[in-house]
């Protein structure tokens, strides 16, 4: 057995080593890679290799060099390991990973037997393990729980990017009042409202107020727009040619 390891903190490298040395004796071969970049490489030139990946690295993060690895090799099996819960990352694997795929989603504060249980399940038995507190934010994610449906996501993202309401409707192949709705449907399940009453001057701007929220709790990230606006830009280059 061979085995990626994507971690750029030098400590958590060390302790991965050390959890998969006492939960997986069969992995003879353990390879090493910085960032999202270096993991894509070294991928290619080992490809029965699995991955753990932590999610935020600088430059390439984790979702973008998983996406990239699962696009080549979709059978490849990762765990992704990392301090963060973040609905916004929840979203963004649910999206890239391979129909039938093996993969896990563990937090860096799990204890050490859960990791070791991760580790033995996913590699050894092709099994989806998923910490708890994740498995809860993907269920809101399927829009479960009062949680954001995927159409309702692409407009709060569509509009944290500073679309306007025809803009969205083209791009997501939409009704100008299909839009309108999953907007009120946003300032709704975000609870955003105006504070004034009828006939007063309007306080807040609903849209930037939406977009806070969701940042606040932690529905978008940098990772996330980062993503979005590079594949606005790809739409917007689409768009100006046609």
């Amino acid at each position: 057995m061979k085995l990626l390891l994507v971690e750029d903190d030098p400590l958590h490298l060390s302790y991965l080593r050390e959890q998969i040395g006492g939960a997986l004796p069969e992995c003879d071969e353990v390879f090493e890679a910085a960032n999202g970049q270096d993991a894509e490489a070294l991928a290619r030139r080992h490809p029965a290799a699995d991955i753990v990946m932590d999610l935020q690295m600088a430059g390439r993060t984790g979702i973008e060099a998983a996406r990239t690895i699962w696009r080549e090799r979709p059978l490849t099996r990762i765990l992704f390991w990392s301090n963060y819960s973040d609905e916004a990352y929840v979203r963004g694997i649910s999206r890239i990973v391979p129909m039938g795929a093996a993969y896990g989603y563990v937090l860096k504060s799990a204890s050490e037997e859960r990791l070791r249980l991760a580790l033995r399940g996913i590699f050894l038995q092709n099994q989806c393990v998923i910490d708890n507190e994740v498995r809860g934010l993907q269920q809101r994610s399927l829009g479960q729980s009062g949680g954001f449906t995927e159409s309702e996501y692409e407009v709060l993202v569509d509009i944290a990017l500073g679309l306007t309401d025809r803009a969205i409707a083209e791009r997501r192949g939409l009704s100008l009042r299909s839009v309108q709705n999953r907007l009120h449907q946003i300032y709704d399940k975000l609870e955003v409202s105006r504070p004034e009453a009828a006939g007063e001057e309007p306080v807040l701007n609903l849209r930037a107020r939406a977009v806070s929220v969701a940042i606040l709790r932690k529905l978008l990230n940098h990772g996330a727009l980062e993503r979005a606006e590079a594949e606005l830009r790809g739409w917007l280059a689409g768009r100006t040619r046609h």
